[in-house]
């Protein structure tokens, strides 16, 4: 890839990772305003003379925020249910896939658009369409929440950090769930039985495509790796393509 090409690529990503931070932004500040709203109709409720009387024997907010506060799943593992990929992960997935608004075919042929999203009957759309930025961002989010429910499938009750999760879902992102079944992927399994987190990093690694090995794959599956075991999300490619800084040589 020429350093054009490359300059090129680094500047969707970009843009698309601002878009989707200014999209997430939105969301949590609706979120905010909903929960401001719940809490004062709380307050209201707790005023009246029906509801001291009734709820004298009731936890006190603090009480109950303490209860709901969630574990922090950089420090703790959590039950996999509980976690959701990070923004961290969603920003790496995009560098590591790109972002192409024009329907391409991929290596193995098949119909791609977005970030690695895999063009289905339903989208409606044929090699050489358009989409929008902010379809790409729709189509990765549910494509992400697909990812995330097949690992829930996939470590069962094995409980997880944050980052762990995170490194877990790109691998079926990249390989699709069927790549990550017993029969596929015998080694892997078995270290989620055996609760071995070392050998569960070990199996991270995935570098064909088309049955041939690509090096972006490598450099992804050491990504990965540094992901589940270190937290460390920085890509590792010696020619670097940041969402927030230039591509170097």
């Amino acid at each position: 890839m020429s350093k054009l090409a490359r300059w090129m690529r680094g500047e969707m990503v970009r843009e698309f990772v601002r878009r989707m931070r200014r999209k997430r932004k939105g969301s949590e500040n609706s979120r905010r305003k909903r929960k401001t709203a719940l809490a004062l109709s709380a307050g209201i409720m707790a005023l009246s003379p029906g509801a001291v009387e009734f709820g004298r024997d009731a936890p006190s907010h603090a009480t109950v925020a303490a209860a709901e506060a969630s574990v922090d799943a950089m420090k703790y593992r959590v039950d996999a249910e509980k976690l959701t990929v990070s923004e961290a992960m969603m920003e790496a997935l995009a560098e590591e896939e790109g972002v192409m608004l024009t329907v391409y075919r991929d290596v193995a042929g098949y119909p791609t658009v977005g970030v690695g999203h895999l063009v289905r009957p339903a989208d409606n759309l044929k090699v050489g369409d358009t989409i929008t930025y902010e379809q790409a961002i729709e189509f990765l989010e549910n494509d992400i929440k697909h990812a995330e429910e097949a690992v829930k499938r996939l470590v069962g009750d094995l409980p997880l950090y944050q980052y762990e999760f995170d490194a877990l879902v790109d691998l079926v992102y990249n390989v699709g769930e069927g790549n990550v079944s017993a029969s596929e992927s015998p080694k892997l399994n078995a270290a989620m039985k055996a609760g071995n987190y070392e050998a569960i990093a070990s199996q991270l690694h995935y570098h064909t495509a088309a049955g041939s090995k690509a090096n972006g794959l490598v450099y992804r599956s050491e990504r990965r790796q540094a992901i589940f075991s270190e937290a460390a999300y920085g890509d590792p490619r010696p020619i670097e393509i940041s969402v927030s800084g230039e591509v170097s040589a």
